[in-house]
């Protein structure tokens, strides 16, 4: 007799009260910090692939791949019940790498890369230019909001240290990124210059 695959059903009718499980079965509020951080969280990876599927260079298209996994680690770290984390046995809930000083620096990297072949930035710039730009740079702003959640977060239960690191270099990235698109799609990058009173 074969093995009779059960399909699972993505709705579970559990969130119907306004409460939705963490990571060890803890069940808090949908409005909850932690359920708005790796929310938001998942809305920056939703708009990374986006990006991704615009029609840009392959090497930032891996970059690209690499950093929606990392956050989905980072999202598996925020939706973990600190309590939880360590099961009885003493392993950590958690059997996964998690975030390391050499995936802020491989950002780091990516950044000085793509600088080197950019003209000096002596003015704000204005945000678009071209439809793939702007996507980019709607990335890198729902990224900071990730982050500035993530940092409220961090405030009232601390986790991971280096996730919030790779959240802020990674809008620093993304910032990069746009000006590096705009040069590839000949786009103009428009300066924002003040008027003067």
């Amino acid at each position: 007799m074969r093995n009779k695959t059960i399909p699972v059903k993505i709705y579970t009718k559990t969130g119907d009260n306004g409460t939705t499980a963490l990571f060890g079965g803890t069940r808090v509020a949908k409005h909850n910090i932690r359920i708005e951080s790796y929310g938001t969280l998942d809305e920056l990876n939703s708009y990374l692939g986006l990006l991704r599927d615009q029609n840009i260079d392959a090497h930032s298209k891996e970059v690209l791949i690499k950093i929606q996994e990392k956050l989905f680690v980072i999202g598996a770290i925020l939706a973990t019940d600190p309590e939880k984390a360590t099961l009885k046995n003493g392993k950590e809930r958690l059997n996964i790498d998690k975030v390391s000083l050499d995936d802020i620096s491989f950002l780091e990297n990516e950044m000085d890369t793509m600088d080197e072949q950019l003209p000096p930035m002596t003015h704000f710039i204005l945000p678009g230019g071209h439809q793939t730009v702007s996507f980019c740079h709607i990335s890198r702003s729902v990224c900071r909001r990730t982050e500035r959640l993530a940092t409220a977060l961090y405030q009232e239960v601390p986790f991971e240290e280096n996730a919030l690191k790779y959240l802020n270099r990674l809008s620093d990235y993304l910032f990069v990124l746009a000006r590096m698109l705009s040069k590839q799609l000949q786009a103009e990058e428009i300066k924002w210059i003040p008027e003067k009173k």
